[in-house]
């Protein structure tokens, strides 16, 4: 089976493969315009091989690469980004989670690292991290 599509869409190659891992294609239409290609794929599909567009790879491998650095914080971090979200300074954030300053600041330490926010004069690292947070996918 070949599917022709004219979208980019790597869900739709997924859910593809998911229900038939061999013997199919997901082609964008604007390769066919190649003849060559066509034949390719055909002969390719027929020997039972599996062909998907180059585009949708890439977007699969992309997707994958991408990985949100949020990800990388322990559940502890995530709660302090949270509560630099929302405006608390470190004495307020060791209020409110039952732990010293000194901890507080070890958390956020390991906030800018694993977020790789350095240390630089004209930027707010807390600002920095809190945009990242904004940002994350939920």
């Amino acid at each position: 089976m070949l599917l022709l599509s004219q979208y980019v869409e790597p869900a739709y190659a997924m859910q593809l493969l998911e229900t038939h891992p061999e013997w199919v294609g997901y082609l964008l239409k604007e390769r066919v315009s190649d003849a060559a290609v066509l034949v390719d794929t055909l002969r390719r599909l027929s020997d039972g091989e599996t062909v998907i567009d180059p585009t949708i790879v890439s977007r699969l491998l992309g997707r994958h690469r991408e990985a949100d650095p949020i990800d990388e914080l322990s559940a502890r971090e995530r709660e302090v980004l949270g509560l630099f979200a929302e405006g608390c300074s470190n004495a307020a954030i060791s209020k409110r989670l039952f732990v010293t300053e000194r901890t507080v600041g070890w958390h956020v330490k390991q906030i800018f690292n694993k977020l790789r926010i350095a240390e630089a004069p004209d930027t707010n690292r807390r600002v920095l991290a809190v945009i990242t947070f904004l940002r994350a996918p939920t």
